[in-house]
């Protein structure tokens, strides 16, 4: 894919104008993966190949069998990270006290785990794909993401022939023009979820909401969104970037609902120039 990708909007410099170098010193911090509905973990495994200086943690959602065990197991990975460097508040981290930082990576699904997450307060920066604050909306929200009826009948499906009802959803994926140049071969083969995970996925998908959590996640984050994403529609992403506040919006164009696919160089130059900026203002004194 050789579409332009460009920042839209860009409260906290991402360091377009810094000079930073392509490649920076290591600085040890951690990325917390958190993939999309019935995706396995290594559809990062590109992207994360082109930021070697991160310490990558993937997470396996597709070992949950309930939507409680899905966030439970996040968390508990949250807290493993965080307890490696920080003794004095495995539980409720400190975040200014940890010498390594915590980066939460999430995608659709993952992105609203990842919200919940820095709400309570593991986060020190987030990088959101895709992501939504609440996957389900009204008509009257359509631009945001998809009506509840649409979740049910899927749930419904997946108990008849559940590889069908991943493969309708990977069509919907990529954008059109994502399709004509031939991605669709490089998506993740279906059946990596067990049907209990699929399950616990769209319960979440469901119900989770963090629109009023949104003001008081005051981590650094990053938005990356494409411009023809039909799960996710782009509202979602501007909704995010009006109500976060410290939030950065980089729109793909031409992109549909994995905007970091065929794109993953591009992506991980501009993730790393963004924390560049974010590790400075860490690193800044108070005023």
């Amino acid at each position: 894919m050789t579409d332009p990708i460009r920042i839209f909007a860009n409260r906290a410099a991402l360091g377009a104008s810094t000079g930073t170098p392509k490649t920076t010193k290591p600085r040890g911090a951690v990325i917390l993966w958190l993939a999309g509905w019935s995706m396995p973990e290594t559809v990062f495994a590109e992207l994360q190949s082109h930021l070697p200086e991160f310490i990558h943690v993937p997470v396996r959602l597709n070992c949950a069998e309930t939507p409680e065990q899905m966030i439970a197991q996040v968390e508990a990975a949250a807290i493993a990270w965080i307890a490696e460097w920080d003794s004095t508040h495995p539980r409720f981290p400190t975040t200014s006290r940890r010498s390594r930082k915590l980066l939460i990576a999430g995608w659709s699904l993952g992105g609203l785990l990842a919200l919940r997450l820095a709400a309570q307060g593991f986060a020190d920066a987030l990088v959101l794909f895709g992501a939504t604050a609440r996957f389900v909306r009204s008509g009257e929200e359509s631009d945001r993401g998809w009506p509840d009826a649409v979740l049910r009948h899927m749930a419904a499906a997946i108990a008849k022939d559940r590889l069908a009802v991943e493969a309708q959803f990977r069509e919907r994926l990529l954008s059109d023009g994502e399709k004509k140049a031939g991605l669709l071969p490089q998506l993740p083969r279906t059946g990596s979820w067990p049907t209990a995970a699929l399950l616990a996925g769209i319960q979440l998908l469901r119900t989770a909401n963090h629109v009023p959590d949104l003001p008081e996640i005051a981590c650094p984050t990053l938005l990356v969104h494409g411009k023809e994403d039909k799960v996710c529609p782009y509202g979602a992403a501007e909704e995010l970037y009006e109500r976060l506040p410290q939030a950065d919006i980089l729109p793909v164009e031409g992109g549909g609902h994995i905007p970091f696919l065929a794109r993953e160089a591009a992506i991980a130059e501009t993730i790393r120039r963004w924390w560049h900026g974010a590790q400075a203002a860490f690193d800044s004194p108070p005023v």
